[in-house]
């Protein structure tokens, strides 16, 4: 047959249209590229599911929300920049940067005296030999921005030398502005001000010009962060940094979930959402110093020499009696740190778990754990939304109740406010904070901080805060929740199967 005749046969067929031989390519390509890394199965079928069935749209929905780890040529270079930062940091003399401080931490790296604690932070401190246990820490609860924001702001103000902050949302409103203008008249007066957002979170301040009108501030630097480039061939939208971090002269910094944006203060006639952020002072500011300058190098690529002078990280005299270590986690790690921290806290109580989380949709090891704690005689709390400002977050978090419910856990629903806030206690001896909810984005694909503290007084203050969220909210009943409608169960199911994406 002539290849006249053979074009012929072939024309007019769709299975071989330039379409459909583009979009098996696509489809081939999204196959490879999830089988290169081991990833849950759930999520892998699901992105195939989404490829398959969308054309072209669904590769490029994939290249843009799919990938939960950075790509191995970006975590090369990412390692190459760590690499360097963590290089200095050891090189360091004693009075800038002490060897004893980094490495073993001298007299500020501890070992818990008691046995329980012990086990619980040894796997930690395997995982995370950059970010030690350090003892005479100081810790506050601060109540939405209420609370946290005239802290902070006072906290900029005073500031003489340099000003951190990062943030998962800079809002285009009243309270981004009065953070923007605050870091920015500290700037004119002399002190070093870095600034680092979030691209995707804080894209209103980003597009709406907010950041353009600081620019030209002298000693005032800013930084996006973002792993989508189209000129580094980069589609990674999924990867966000989530974090919220304030360090000021390297005394005094501020961690937690509060974003710097309007819902996050009372307005008038409008409560606030219902967020934690905490105050810290002593040793650990310096972990947390360190985070943020590891992540601004990573963005900017600044003099990791400069990042790590005397000013940044002097000696910081102990503050109080609490032991805490920062854990950060991310896509950037082969290793699931944000599921470990959470998992072996359930899996070391003896008495009590209490969790408040706005999104609860947890991977199968934490369910399987929450539930195992609760048949074992432990006191599991949960504590979530009553309506998400996700609405479909709230259906798929009600598809795993029951399986709780029946194993003994106990679910409160806390109506609005929404309540923002990310805690967790353990056996009234140990406590998480920070910015990682329990959904697949925080536990997989976001950049996230979080604080360990062993410190009863701490925790104690901490469960008041979460004791009020939970006097306000109705608990769910095992028998009345298996009497909700059918449709209700449908819809429930239907936004689980989105689990891996939300």
């Amino acid at each position: 047959m002539s290849g006249f005749a053979w074009m012929e046969f072939f024309r007019g067929m769709p299975w071989l249209s330039w379409g459909a031989l583009i979009h098996a390519l696509l489809f081939v390509s999204v196959v490879l590229h999830v089988l290169r890394h081991r990833r849950r199965a759930d999520s892998t079928l699901l992105w195939l599911f989404v490829t398959w069935s969308l054309p072209v749209v669904g590769a490029v929905l994939y290249a843009m929300f799919g990938v939960d780890r950075v790509p191995k040529m970006r975590w090369h270079r990412g390692v190459e920049r760590r690499v360097r930062m963590d290089g200095a940091r050891r090189a360091a003399k004693d009075e800038v940067l002490p060897a004893a401080y980094w490495q073993s931490m001298g007299r500020d790296s501890v070992t818990p005296a008691d046995e329980w604690t012990q086990f619980l932070d040894r796997p930690m401190a395997a995982m995370l030999d950059n970010f030690p246990l350090l003892g005479g820490n100081h810790v506050e609860p601060l109540l939405t921005g209420d609370e946290a924001f005239p802290r902070m702001l006072e906290a900029i103000r005073n500031a003489e030398h340099h000003i951190h902050l990062q943030s998962f949302i800079i809002g285009n409103d009243d309270v981004g502005r009065e953070f923007m203008d605050a870091v920015a008249e500290r700037a004119r007066e002399g002190v070093q001000v870095r600034v680092l957002y979030d691209r995707f979170g804080s894209s209103h301040a980003l597009w709406g010009g907010l950041f353009r009108r600081y620019r030209r501030v002298p000693n005032l630097s800013m930084s996006g962060w973002t792993q989508s480039n189209l000129f580094r061939k980069q589609l990674h939208f999924n990867l966000r940094n989530h974090r919220k971090i304030l360090v000021a002269d390297g005394r005094i910094g501020f961690m937690g979930g509060i974003n710097l944006n309007d819902y996050s203060r009372s307005r008038e006639n409008e409560s606030s959402i219902q967020d934690y952020h905490f105050e810290l002072r002593g040793p650990i500011v310096q972990v947390l110093q360190y985070s943020f300058l590891r992540d601004w190098h990573v963005m900017t690529e600044e003099n990791p020499e400069k990042l790590l002078s005397v000013e940044h990280f002097g000696r910081q005299p102990s503050a109080g009696g609490a032991l805490a270590r920062v854990i950060n986690s991310g896509p950037s790690s082969d290793l699931q740190v944000a599921v470990d921290m959470f998992f072996n806290a359930v899996n070391a109580a003896r008495e009590q778990v209490f969790i408040l989380t706005p999104y609860f949709l947890p991977s199968d090891d934490l369910m399987r754990a929450l539930r195992l704690a609760a048949l074992r005689g432990v006191q599991v709390y949960l504590v979530v939304p009553e309506k998400s400002n996700h609405w479909y977050t709230t259906w798929a978090s009600r598809a795993v109740y029951e399986d709780l419910l029946e194993a003994g856990v106990r679910i409160f629903e806390r109506p609005p406010p929404f309540i923002h806030a990310k805690a967790m206690t353990v056996d009234d001896r140990m406590a998480i904070v920070g910015s990682a909810n329990w959904d697949y984005r925080s536990l997989f694909s976001n950049y996230e901080t979080s604080l360990v503290v062993y410190d009863a007084q701490f925790v104690m203050h901490l469960k008041l805060l979460m004791g009020e969220d939970l006097s306000v909210s109705r608990e769910l009943k095992l028998q009345i929740f298996k009497e909700r409608p059918v449709a209700h169960r449908y819809l429930e199911n239907f936004c689980g199967l989105f689990t891996p994406l939300l």
